[in-house]
């Protein structure tokens, strides 16, 4: 099962994520929705085609801006697996038991 955990917080558990370049994805059913507030933040990947589209997660009372992102569409085939899928980064632990 791999885990993503920020401050004591399990944000997402699946035995269901993708690995992308050594990045986990997790799908949009294991999140942990109470922790993670959309962001307006927005950027574009040239490799996968597509927008990201960003998270804040929030734990206590502690934000960590922009700490996950996902696509929601990716416009090249090879990549259309993880579309929805959420990875993190900024401090988040993410761990493969």
């Amino acid at each position: 099962m791999t885990q993503a955990i920020w401050n004591g917080a399990v944000l997402a558990e699946s035995d269901r994520c993708i690995v992308v370049a050594g990045v986990y994805y997790f799908p949009p059913d294991s999140l942990n929705r109470a922790c993670l507030i959309e962001s307006d933040t927005h950027t574009y990947c040239e490799v996968k085609l597509g927008q990201a589209n960003y998270y804040h997660i929030t734990v206590e009372g502690n934000v960590n801006k922009d700490a996950a992102w996902y696509y929601p569409v990716l416009e090249n085939p090879k990549y259309k697996n993880i579309e929805g899928y959420a990875a993190f980064w900024k401090g988040v632990q993410v761990t493969n038991n």
